[in-house]
Formats: C-alpha cells, sequence, structure tokens
C-alpha cells in the first residue's frame, strides 16, 4: 500500500502531490529560470518533459504499478523542487544540488554539463531516496522495473535535447557530428554505471533502519558531489561544444522545453 504523501511545504510553498501539480510547478521554475537568464532552466526544462513522458506513460497504464509510478514520480521530482527552493530562499540543499546550482551560474560550461551536472544530483542520489520513500523494506523488490523506466526516459531524452540545441546553431551541428561519438560514450558510459549503482543505493537505504538513513544519505550525497567533480571536466569535447553552441540561455532554455512547453507563452523569446 502506498502512503499518502500528505501536506508538505517549505519557506511557504507547499510541495506537489500530484504528477500535474509537479509538471505546473515545473514550467514555473522555467518560467522563473527564463526571465532571469538562469542556467538551471535546461535541467529543469529537460527534467518537465521527463515528467510528462511519465505522465502520458501513466495515462496509458504503461507501467507495472500505475499509481506507485505517479507517487515515485512525484516524491522523485519533489526532492529537485526542494532543493531549488531551499537554494534560492539562501538555505542549503544537498551538496549535490548546491554544486549544481552554483556552477549554473559559470558560463564556461557546455549546455550538456548543465544537463549532466542535473542528472547526476537527481539519478545518483534523489533516485534512490524516492525509491527507498516509496516502497521501503521488502517492497523496494517490486520497484525496480518502474525505477529502470525513469532511468531510461531521462537518458533517451538527450539526444533529441541535442538535435534541438543544433538547429539554434550551424556551427553547433558540425561540432555535435565531430564530437558525438565520444559524447554518446561519455552520456552512455554515465548512465550504465548510474543505474545499477542508483539501484544498489535505493535497496540499501529500503532495508536500513530509519534512524541510519540520514547518514546513508549523507554518504550518497558526498560520493555524488564527488562524481560532479568529473563531469567539470568533459575535457576537448566539453571545449568544443561549448565553443559552437548558443550562449543565449533564453533561447536554449527553449529549445529544451519545445514541443512539451510553449515558453513564448509567458516570456519574450529573441527572434
Amino acid at each position: 500500500m502506498i502512503a499518502a504523501l500528505g501536506p508538505r511545504s517549505y519557506g511557504g510553498r507547499m510541495l506537489p502531490q500530484t504528477i500535474d501539480d509537479v509538471i505546473e510547478r515545473l514550467e514555473a521554475i522555467i518560467v522563473e529560470c527564463t526571465e532571469r537568464d538562469d542556467r538551471i532552466g535546461y535541467f529543469a526544462a529537460l527534467y518537465n518533459r521527463v515528467t510528462i513522458t511519465v505522465r502520458d506513460g501513466i495515462g496509458r497504464g504503461d507501467f507495472e504499478d500505475n499509481a506507485r509510478m505517479e507517487h515515485l514520480d512525484v516524491v522523485f521530482a519533489n526532492r529537485f523542487i526542494d532543493a531549488y527552493d531551499r537554494y534560492h530562499d539562501g538555505e542549503l540543499p544537498t551538496r549535490s544540488w548546491m554544486l549544481k546550482f552554483d556552477e549554473a551560474r559559470n558560463d564556461n560550461h557546455c549546455v550538456l554539463q548543465h544537463l549532466l551536472l542535473g542528472m547526476n544530483a537527481h539519478i545518483h542520489l534523489d533516485l534512490g531516496i524516492a525509491a527507498a520513500r516509496t516502497a521501503p523494506g521488502s517492497a523496494i523488490d517490486g520497484l525496480r522495473g518502474d525505477f529502470e523506466t525513469i532511468n531510461a526516459v531521462l537518458a533517451s531524452l538527450l539526444p533529441e535535447v541535442e538535435s534541438e540545441l543544433a538547429s539554434l546553431s550551424p556551427a553547433f551541428a558540425t561540432a555535435l557530428d565531430h564530437g558525438k561519438a565520444v559524447g554518446e560514450k561519455i552520456v552512455n558510459a554515465a548512465m550504465t554505471l548510474a543505474r545499477p549503482d542508483a539501484w544498489h543505493f535505493a535497496t540499501a537505504l529500503a532495508h536500513a533502519p530509519r534512524t541510519e538513513w540520514a547518514s546513508h544519505i549523507d554518504r550518497r550525497d558526498r560520493s555524488t558531489h564527488e562524481l560532479a567533480g568529473g563531469l567539470l571536466h568533459l575535457g576537448p569535447v566539453g571545449v568544443l561544444l561549448h565553443r559552437h553552441e548558443s550562449k543565449d540561455v533564453r533561447r536554449n532554455i527553449a529549445a529544451i522545453a519545445e514541443g512539451e512547453f510553449d515558453l513564448g507563452k509567458f516570456v519574450a523569446l529573441p527572434d
């Protein structure tokens, strides 16, 4: 049986209770980031597309347990939303999200790096926590299929996002062709390693006494933060992509959000 989420809030803001609430909140974050040229909007736009894909799948009955999948999705999304709210209220999120949010101000990283930093914090740390909260104890064993599905949806959208960013810059499209094989190896290697590792963390946490969760999560946050350090240095591929991609943060956010969310209805976008 899935426990009700119950009302939760941080800084006076209620956290989403349904998947539609999550999408509404993510779209508000996308608008906020676009208005202030904030690169956090890159991950928010990608994640909104993931959430819409999951919601549509739930509507079709695609998952092993559709009610449980919605619950997992909401708990998972609230990890990002809560971290975002804390950061912008001047409070500390986890180390992993702190690094991601701080690096969003760094204009020396390519868009792919900004996306991977968000995926690292969300998959390596947050997904295991969300899974353990959704299915604690022995219930975790029945969650693996739907757990893997969220990982797969996140990874599958990256090539589509790259294509949309390439449409903003012919030079970036050329650079993407040259760097694509290496870039795909980086992403695929990261995701291949992340999935079983995230599941191992989820199962360990689910079976641990609640009094030990804080220490487990703290250790995991530290290791996630260390992994993020490697993503800040993609070498020649990162340099090549960054040199040729669009530097217009608003246009980039709109390109990542395109197809699922018409950002132009809410903020002025460059031609």
